[in-house]
């Protein structure tokens, strides 16, 4: 099996602050409007967020796009999927100008329901084929691997398997932290829905409760729970481990892919799209410019860890190479990640939730 090492997470987060980011790729520069007698603003200088991005994440870019354009943001954070149920509630009368997820899925379902208009074509092109989507109007931001976790004093590299389907087996009885109840996670069991089919999902969640695997409530008690002993090993998004390593180099876990190209190296997204009722398209087109710009781009990979989507960016050395990532990832469309419903029921069939 392939046990490459990674050199070497979305609730908590400890993002430096780039300042000053400069929206490189855009040539519009936005004037502050003035002040109408009633006392509002114009429509031009200001967009309304929906963010499935936690705030301590994503203020610190929010606020260098207000300081560079002169456009006010409004957020509203929720979690991923509630969002997408309440904009998909909303229809033409949401307030919303942008969707920021950080899942493929629910960039999908929304995608799907005809709520995004067309992205320009010159905002996605040339993204490379993992973080791309069919419909092509939402535009990715970062991704975001699974990769299984370990602690190398109670698990030899030869003990680790080549498929995260094989994370059943006997063998692994007590020794395997998941979190049935994390939106990563459900994102990843819906993976294994269109890579392989719901009745290798359902085996598969069966089968790790009848191993008695230990169950957290999020990826950071996963990580910390193998660093305690609560598991030998644990499956997670890759950048939790990173931000560990980051406060204590000694910390006592490390991580792995399993063999390329298996749905346990399922590389999801954060991903923008514009609503169709927007009433500032041009504002959110802006502002999705500005996530994909070279400073931005190079936030996300220097202070939260994750991968960049282009390569106009220094590589973190703790993070494995776009070239690797190409070879470890499995191929699906991401917007078929979307039915987390046939998931969740799936999952409460099997008894996980």
């Amino acid at each position: 099996m392939n046990t490459t090492m990674m050199q070497m997470k979305y609730r908590t987060v400890r993002p430096g602050r780039t300042a000053g980011l400069a929206l490189a790729v855009l040539m519009v520069f936005v004037v502050p409007g003035t002040s109408f007698a009633t006392g509002q603003r114009e429509a031009t200088d200001e967009i309304t967020l929906y963010s499935g991005r936690g705030e301590s994440l994503v203020q610190p870019l929010i606020e260098d796009f207000e300081a560079e354009t002169g456009i006010t943001v409004n957020v509203r954070y929720g979690d991923t999927a509630e969002l997408a149920v309440l904009l998909q509630e909303e229809g033409a009368a949401s307030p919303a100008d942008v969707y920021w997820a950080q899942d493929g899925g629910a960039l999908g379902a929304l995608s799907r329901a005809g709520l995004f208009r067309d992205m320009p074509a010159d905002i996605t092109e040339g993204l490379p084929e993992i973080y791309t989507n069919e419909t092509g109007n939402w535009a990715a931001t970062s991704g975001r691997a699974r990769v299984l976790v370990y602690h190398p004093d109670r698990v030899s590299e030869d003990e680790i398997p080549d498929s995260v389907l094989d994370l059943t087996d006997e063998r692994f009885e007590g020794r395997v932290g998941w979190a049935p109840t994390n939106g990563s996670l459900q994102a990843f069991m819906t993976a294994v829905r269109v890579v392989h089919d719901d009745e290798t999902a359902s085996e598969f969640v069966e089968g790790l409760i009848a191993n008695n695997s230990p169950t957290f409530r999020n990826n950071t008690a996963t990580v910390e729970g193998v660093a305690a002993g609560e598991a030998d090993m644990g499956i997670v998004n890759h950048y939790y481990l990173l931000r560990f390593l980051d406060d204590d180099p000694d910390f006592p876990v490390e991580q792995v892919f399993f063999e390329d190209g298996d749905v346990g190296n399922l590389v999801n997204v954060a991903g923008v799209g514009i609503l169709e009722t927007a009433d500032n398209p041009e504002g959110a087109e802006q502002f999705v410019r500005f996530l994909l710009s070279e400073d931005a781009q190079q936030y996300f990979t220097d202070d939260v860890f994750e991968y960049p989507v282009t390569d106009e960016v220094a590589q973190n050395p703790n993070l494995e190479s776009f070239e690797r990532l190409l070879e470890v990832s499995p191929r699906l469309n991401l917007d078929d990640l979307e039915d987390l419903d046939g998931t969740l029921d799936l999952m409460r069939a099997a008894g996980a939730l």
